[in-house]
């Protein structure tokens, strides 16, 4: 699940440490890129200095994979499968999505949680400086197993030369900040403009939005920051994971990206999802704001129910709607997609 914050309070205290999208996998052979659309990307390298494969990513303008049609009866939802990272060169464009998104009549927002203060997190504001840092005074050298340790000093080096703050952050944040980097590197991106163009499309086409995402307020913002200032929470696992990735799967997740931009759905299907992102997110369950507001525990089962709930209703409704989901999800055999077909829905993957 995609998480979205409203406000500076909770991107400190949520949005940084679970926003990574990766899922770490087994390496497969390489996609051919196409002919005179290919952009070579600066080398990954393992911690002793040894460079990795080279995948070479695709550029241009690329359609993505095609759309996983639910139905029942005349009625359809078109589902879109998102993917994150993918090649920083790459424009996302097709035109039979377009004509897809042009006859249908509702675009239902994926599936996601919204966190939000409401307006009493203005109060919280002045008490978000430190909020990153360790408690305690403590730095990573105090925190991070030994081993882990000097696994995370070459990264440093890399990444965050001359940066000597990073030391005396909360593992999550660094883990966060660490991806975002490496994927620069690596000639990736975040993914987000895909998701953003769809939503062009449907406001140019005059489709009803539909927004069924899972929201959550922080109560007691205030509160909250201070507890979560002077509280430790257990986001080693999200860091260790991160430098997982980074040290055996940066050409994964460039082979993967590759899959997505041409719309090879045998080679993504190849590919496990092992999510790197679990770790980071359930850093969050054992920090003391989830303390203070349990459902932020189980927000993301929660998102999913209410999103199935809303795609029945559009189906129900509507004779096309679209919406976009991201690709581990439609692929999960236990997914938001699953669960539909589970109630007696239709699901036809692209041809």
């Amino acid at each position: 699940m995609a998480k979205r914050t409203s406000a500076v309070l909770v991107l400190c205290l949520l949005a940084l440490p679970a926003r990574a999208q990766s899922e770490a996998g087994s390496t497969p052979a390489a996609l051919a890129p196409a002919a005179n659309q290919a952009s070579p990307a600066a080398a990954p390298t393992l911690e002793n200095g040894e460079a990795l494969p080279q995948t070479v990513l695709v550029s241009g303008s690329r359609p993505g994979p095609g759309l996983w049609k639910v139905s029942k009866g005349e009625h359809v939802l078109w589902v879109f499968g998102t993917y994150s990272p993918l090649p920083a060169k790459m424009e996302w464009q097709s035109r039979a999505v377009e004509r897809i998104i042009a006859h249908s009549q509702e675009y239902l927002k994926p599936p996601e949680v919204s966190v939000d203060v409401g307006w009493s997190g203005v109060a919280a504001l002045p008490f978000l400086i430190g909020a990153k840092k360790n408690p305690d005074g403590r730095e990573l050298r105090d925190i991070l197993p030994p081993e882990l340790y000097a696994r995370w000093l070459p990264l440093k080096e890399k990444y965050f030369a001359g940066d000597q703050g990073v030391e005396r952050e909360r593992p999550s944040f660094v883990a966060d900040e660490l991806y975002s980097r490496a994927l620069r590197h690596a000639g990736l991106s975040r993914g987000d403009e895909v998701r953003k163009r769809i939503g062009e499309l449907a406001e140019k086409h005059h489709l009803k939005f539909t927004d069924a995402s899972y929201h959550v307020t922080i109560k007691q913002p205030v509160k909250a920051l201070r507890e979560f200032k002077k509280s430790s929470m257990d986001d080693v696992p999200c860091l260790a994971r991160t430098i997982d990735s980074l040290d055996t799967d940066v050409d994964v997740m460039r082979t993967r990206a590759n899959a997505w931009a041409v719309g090879d759905l045998d080679e993504i299907r190849k590919l496990s999802f092992a999510d790197r992102t679990a770790a980071c997110s359930n850093a969050l369950g054992t920090s003391s704001v989830a303390t203070l507001q349990p459902e932020l525990k189980d927000m993301h089962a929660r998102a999913a129910e209410q999103w199935v709930a809303a795609a029945e209703k559009a189906l129900a409704t509507n004779a096309s709607t679209f919406t976009v989901v991201h690709i581990k999800e439609i692929l999960h055999p236990h997914g938001v997609i699953a669960t539909l077909q589970a109630r007696g829905y239709t699901v036809e993957p692209p041809k």
